[in-house]
């Protein structure tokens, strides 16, 4: 980027109107760059391909529609039906009556946003009715890269939006071959050179229609089928009716569950990275086109995660911080279980119970297992319960930004050589990523 240490970042404002002044074309040029990038680091096949779409709320409210017909707003035209049905001065109770009883009361065709022309009345995720737009992904199976990125309509359906959804991702695969046999002639080619030869999707993309087009495209569909009422009628349909069943046996194959089962991990995973913790959920711009210059530069530094992912082993700042927390965990861990040995040693000349040692002990150490194994969980460790309330482990968590170790659910009355209580404790890192690890004071 160019940016030291000790510079300013540039601001929002600058930002959004250079991304004006930019066309789309060259925002399409950067996400190519970036898929050149992964191919010469081998982290772009071609060859499996998963499309999946997902909504994004427009930045328009319900509550601004307007008639196409008229531009009339949908107060005003709740009046005009109220007075046509003999309601000279109709209240807001009556306008709600009025529309409850009416059918298909916000139809794209006949309703638009004055705000976000482009944007669409649909239903999200969560059952809500809004105006938005509609994101498709393909993604490399093998490897988990976004290979093409479309911006569609809401109110239009899957099987409308594949098409195109697939002819980028043929022809970005395409483009990199060719930049392949440009750049490295004589080298092994890391990109599939056939293109495109198997597509997966979920059974919402499912047509009749759909897979007998991917039969013609020389692509081999792995398409789950909806549950259908009776038998379906064939009857002039010969060609769809053996590509629809031959996509139902390699659907029910082995083969066929392992791609559905890699669709769900992967294009979720760019779904959540890209909309749910990038928040793009929810669009701050407006128009088509301005909508998708910033989705190509989200997807396309969702790619470059990859390589990330592929150096250090960790794609996000986030996973990053939780290896070194658990790598420092290890070091601590491995150093005071060293000192706990040499202590046991010196111990053994001067008593000759273990446990003698560790009661005249300042130090605590890792003991065994509860003694009350019939109420204690498995993997519990028992230590020595003192007055101070965090051990120098908590405080490292806390600095590092992680829970503090807790006390055990169930604690046991038992009591030391000495007569001082103590009870299971156990550390709870997290979301428990790390699993159950011993508390040393």
């Amino acid at each position: 980027m160019g940016i030291a240490l000790d510079e300013y970042t540039p601001d929002h404002s600058t930002i959004s109107r250079t991304r004006r002044l930019i066309d789309l074309d060259t925002h399409r040029e950067v996400f190519s760059w970036v898929l050149g990038v992964l191919t010469d680091r081998g982290l772009l096949q071609g060859q499996r391909i998963a499309i999946d779409a997902t909504t994004l709320e427009a930045n328009a409210a319900m509550r601004s529609i307007v008639r196409r017909d008229t531009g009339a707003s949908y107060e005003e035209f709740l009046r005009g039906l109220a007075k046509a049905s003999g309601i000279a001065t109709p209240t807001r109770e009556d306008l709600a009556r009025l529309d409850r009883k009416r059918k298909k009361r916000t139809s794209n065709k006949e309703w638009r946003s004055p705000a976000d022309e482009d944007a669409r009345i649909a239903k999200m995720k969560d059952g809500r009715t809004h105006l938005a737009h509609k994101a498709e992904h393909a993604v490399d199976l093998d490897t988990g890269a976004v290979v093409a990125v479309t911006l569609q309509g809401a109110d239009q359906g899957d099987t409308t939006t594949l098409d195109e959804t697939l002819c980028k991702a043929g022809m970005a695969v395409a483009e990199q071959v060719g930049r392949e046999a440009e750049l490295r002639p004589n080298d092994k080619p890391k990109v599939n050179v056939a293109g495109i030869e198997e597509l997966v999707t979920d059974k919402g993309y499912h047509s009749g229609a759909v897979v007998n087009r991917m039969k013609t495209y020389a692509v081999r569909s792995y398409i789950p089928e909806k549950k259908q009422k009776g038998r379906r009628n064939w009857v002039g349909k010969a060609a769809e009716q053996q590509a629809v069943y031959a996509n139902r046996r390699r659907v029910q194959g082995e083969y066929g569950k392992s791609l559905l089962r890699r669709r769900g991990e992967f294009v979720e995973r760019s779904f959540a990275h890209c909309y749910e913790t990038g928040a793009m959920r929810r669009c701050h711009l407006r128009g088509r086109d301005n909508i998708l210059k910033r989705q190509l530069v989200h997807v396309g530094a969702f790619n470059l995660s990859l390589i990330l992912r592929q150096l250090l082993g960790a794609g996000t700042p986030r996973e990053l911080r939780n290896r070194f927390a658990r790598l420092v965990v290890s070091v601590l861990l491995l150093f005071s279980n060293t000192n706990s040995q040499q202590r046991l040693r010196r111990c053994r000349g001067i008593s000759g119970s273990v446990a003698k040692c560790v009661a005249r002990s300042r130090t605590r150490l890792r003991c065994p297992l509860c003694r009350k194994s019939a109420t204690c969980t498995t993997d519990c460790y028992a230590v020595f319960r003192t007055a101070k309330p965090f051990c120098r482990l908590s405080r490292l968590f806390k600095l590092l930004g992680f829970a503090a170790p807790v006390s055990c659910r169930r604690p046991h009355a038992a009591l030391d050589r000495k007569g001082n209580p103590w009870q299971c404790r156990q550390l709870v890192i997290g979301s428990g990523a790390y699993g159950r690890l011993p508390v040393i004071q």
